[in-house]
């Protein structure tokens, strides 16, 4: 069981054949067109890009020349292209099937590396350390990271509570539902369990991290020299969250960490 099989039942409004998700694309596309500060003409870099609709519309809006996207599930990259047909360009486009913990192993130089739809409780504190050591190593001397995400803890553990069954979406005939089966003390990760209704065939298990956005700053603060947070209400895009940047990566610190972690 994996992560590619839940993906079959969870609908993240990313196939370029879905209606919302064409308007998903046009909000995240303004969204980017508004930052005035971002490379053009430049490499852009899509992690844990699925089809590749965040890398398309960052590319549209900066005239990116390349776009690399990036993701461990290789079905869903053969759909990038169409993201590109639909917005109207062509640049260079490269597909990579692998982990972004290790992407300065897959990867060249970019100039804005993107990690969007809310990807971070897959990785645990530990798998954050190495990712954005990873970004910092593959950008440029004023290459910008940009995540896009929500404070966890403050809707999930404070406003929400945290629920030990929960009922995640709908589609078709099916539901799907995930159960907490446990906690990882080390690693800080809860452990979910996903299931199939009717009938609660287990599909998946997960294990997730719930990243508050301080913490993201905190440790991006260690690989950038610029850092910050621009709040849903303050772009009232629809279509897109919370979003953190960093930019100037230091690499030197990068490249200290990433030789520490593999003498582990």
């Amino acid at each position: 069981m994996s992560l590619e099989e839940l993906y079959r039942y969870i609908n993240w409004r990313m196939n370029p054949g879905d209606e919302r998700a064409r308007e998903r694309f046009e909000g995240i596309e303004e969204f980017f067109e508004s930052l005035d500060w971002l490379p053009i003409n430049g490499r852009v870099l899509d992690l844990c890009a699925g089809t590749g609709i965040a890398g398309a519309a960052l590319a549209k809006a900066t005239g990116a020349k390349l776009l690399t996207v990036l993701d461990a599930r290789r079905d869903d990259l053969e759909l990038a292209r169409e993201w590109l047909e639909i917005a109207g360009i062509n640049p260079e486009l490269r597909t990579v099937q692998g982990d972004a913990r290790e992407v300065a192993k897959l990867v060249g130089e970019h100039d804005v590396a993107v990690l969007w739809g809310h990807t971070m409780p897959h990785f645990d504190p530990f798998d954050a350390v190495r990712l954005f050591a990873n970004v910092a190593l593959v950008l440029s001397a004023n290459g910008v990271f940009i995540i896009e995400d929500m404070d966890r803890v403050y809707w999930i553990l404070y406003r929400i509570g945290y629920r030990e069954f929960l009922i995640e979406g709908r589609k078709g005939d099916y539901t799907i539902a995930s159960m907490h089966e446990g906690y990882d003390f080390e690693r800080g990760t809860f452990k979910r369990g996903y299931y199939l209704l009717p009938g609660f065939r287990r599909i998946s298990g997960v294990d997730v991290h719930y990243w508050d956005i301080a913490t993201q700053l905190a440790i991006g603060s260690v690989f950038f020299r610029e850092y910050g947070v621009m709040r849903r209400e303050e772009h009232g895009l629809k279509w897109v969250g919370d979003v953190l940047y960093f930019r100037g990566p230091r690499r030197e610190v990068a490249e200290s960490i990433v030789k520490l972690s593999a003498q582990r």
